[in-house]
């Protein structure tokens, strides 16, 4: 792979962390000399290019920044995802894990009623739920909880926002969680 093609995916990988030269230099086995002009280049390749990316350096560090042209249309993108409206399942299937987490899948379904592989996909795609380890029962399940995301969206600063309710309204037999037909 060209060298340019290397940095860029060094970069990339380690993302906000940002990557130093004396790094750089040890992984692709580079003098300062070969990196200073390796960096110039993949600038130089960035700008030629009109890509939505540059190399920047803050604190020593070396990374990859979305251009401030693209400011806005990222702001607005990020708004649009903020104010999506959530369906009634997704919004049954946040409040089980805010209550009860860390909990699995299996047992959102068990309150549920209904298989929640997907919702959980959905929802964690939407940076709402996170994975938070494994349980330690048989097969060792993923255990998922509330993101930052999720109290950014409902404006809390802590769970204990949430409004109080009973925890026997979160089983399946409770009429939040009957069908309506």
């Amino acid at each position: 792979m060209e060298n340019l093609g290397i940095i860029e995916g060094i970069l990339f990988a380690f993302g906000d962390e940002g990557v130093d030269r004396e790094q750089l230099m040890l992984a692709m086995n580079l003098d300062a000399e070969q990196l200073e002009q390796l960096i110039q280049n993949y600038k130089e390749s960035l700008d030629a290019q009109s890509r939505g990316l540059e190399l920047v350096e803050f604190g020593g560090l070396l990374k990859l920044v979305t251009k401030e042209a693209l400011h806005e249309v990222i702001t607005d993108m990020l708004e649009f995802k903020k104010n999506r409206q959530l369906s009634q399942a997704a919004l049954e299937t946040l409040a089980i894990v805010a209550y009860k987490q860390p909990i699995t899948r299996v047992e959102i379904e068990e309150i549920r009623g209904v298989n929640s592989d997907m919702m959980m996909r959905r929802l964690e795609a939407l940076d709402l739920v996170k994975e938070s380890g494994r349980a330690e029962t048989p097969g060792r399940p993923i255990l998922y909880e509330i993101t930052d995301s999720f109290m950014d969206v409902f404006k809390l600063t802590s769970l204990k926002e949430l409004p109080e309710i009973k925890l026997e309204m979160l089983d399946e037999t409770h009429e939040l969680f009957k069908s309506s037909n």
